[in-house]
């Protein structure tokens, strides 16, 4: 997928450009999916990639939107950072290339272990009685 800067300047808020396209990360506990606990899926705000099911998030008490895996393995692409001084593995959408946020090992051992920790800015909630309409319907089985 191309993204056309321009034209995503207009469609998107500030804080959604600075997160998904220069790997901003917005300040813990401002995002409005942290503590958001609706049924529904995770999509890039940019693409409309599905990323991540409600079954899955958590409150890892981190102050950005937490889950266990992806919905699917395949929509995420995973890059080693250093920045800050820091090692990471950046999360990003595989169709769009959208800077998500950070996957970490430290997640609920009976679930995997990991953790990633994802910025609001960078997602689009679908909520489950709202898959059919907008396009996602292959998604339902997440919530039978």
């Amino acid at each position: 997928m191309t993204v056309d800067k321009k034209e995503l300047k207009k469609k998107l808020t500030p804080i959604q450009y600075e997160v998904t396209q220069k790997n901003a990360t917005e300040r813990p506990g401002t995002g409005e999916y942290d503590l958001f606990f609706e049924d529904g899926i995770f999509v890039d705000v940019v693409s409309g990639e599905p990323l991540f099911s409600s079954n899955d998030k958590y409150d890892a008490g981190c102050g950005w939107p937490s889950f266990t895996q992806p919905i699917k393995k395949r929509t995420l692409k995973e890059k080693r950072d250093r920045t800050f001084g820091m090692e990471r593995v950046e999360v990003r959408s595989k169709e769009a290339d959208s800077h998500l946020g950070h996957v970490f090992n430290d997640g609920p051992a009976d679930q995997g272990g990991l953790r990633y920790c994802i910025n609001s800015a960078a997602l689009k909630f679908i909520p489950k009685d709202k898959l059919v309409e907008e396009g996602y319907e292959a998604y339902l089985d997440e919530f039978r």
